[in-house]
């Protein structure tokens, strides 16, 4: 590829939302989390706010605002929420104004088993009354299209852990609840296709929030930090589990194959 890219390092926006309790409410429903969101916020929601009301024209092929809104416009075709690194420096509050600070901290390529990739590092602080309440580093990787992807045998090696089963309609309503409209959660016809997946594929925030609430119940307390990254795809209707990792403070989303799908850090 020869498009330079160095040009959207550095571009910002700002975002305002009221956290609506409502809101926070539906994204707790989709996560199966418990409804009193005013007494525990459920995890990680703030991705309920701050997605992008894209117009149908804005749109790329799949589903997400197209490429060179704010995002660069990366030009390899698949995308994935590769990884993230938060720090929580105090409780959001419901009702009330907030504020998102997104900056393209940096973007460089790599070579993977799939052929080029372009990772692109977003910065974000949440803000409420001028005081930071969390910031995050989403790390989004664009790869080429590669080769199709053979279907995932159920061999019972997932192991032991909280067993998780997502199927369609909790997919559907966790892509509701953050406004996402990737077409691989919803469309099978595109995600074999167009994308070469053996079926819908499960959110990463999915995952990633499923993990946040298991580490925050094993700390025992409100976590400080959390990181998380993607190691390879789950899929609705298949065994998922969800267990402590093999190392202090970590926790991990195990495929039904025994591939390790997520692993996550977490300080409390």
């Amino acid at each position: 590829m020869t498009d330079d890219l160095t040009d959207w390092i550095g571009r910002a926006r700002t975002q305002s939302a009221v956290l609506d309790p409502e809101i926070a409410q539906r994204y707790a429903a989709a996560m199966g989390a418990s409804l009193d969101v005013e007494a525990t916020f459920p995890p990680l929601g703030h991705w309920a706010f701050f997605n992008d009301a894209a117009t149908p024209a804005n749109l790329g092929p799949d589903g997400h605002p197209r490429r060179g809104l704010f995002l660069p416009p990366v030009a390899l075709p698949r995308r994935m929420f590769a990884s993230a690194t938060f720090r929580f420096e105090a409780p959001l509050e419901l009702g009330e104004r907030a504020e998102l600070g997104s900056t393209i901290a940096d973007i460089r390529r790599r070579s993977g088993r799939t052929g080029e990739l372009v990772l692109v590092d977003v910065l974000r602080e949440l803000t409420q009354a001028g005081r930071l309440k969390l910031t995050e580093t989403q790390t989004i990787v664009y790869r080429e299209a590669g080769e199709a992807m053979r279907a995932v045998a159920d061999t019972g090696a997932g192991g032991e852990g909280e067993l998780w089963i997502p199927n369609p309609v909790d997919l559907f309503r966790y892509s509701a609840a953050t406004f996402n409209g990737h077409r691989i959660h919803y469309d099978q016809t595109y995600v074999r296709e167009e994308e070469g997946y053996p079926d819908l594929v499960v959110h990463g925030p999915f995952t990633a929030a499923r993990l946040f609430d298991l580490a925050t119940r094993q700390a025992g307390a409100p976590l400080k930090a959390f990181s998380f990254r993607a190691l390879a795809p789950l899929f609705v209707n298949q065994p998922i589990r969800l267990r402590a990792g093999a190392e202090p403070d970590t926790v991990v989303a195990v495929r039904c194959d025994g591939a390790s799908a997520m692993s996550a850090t977490f300080e409390a």
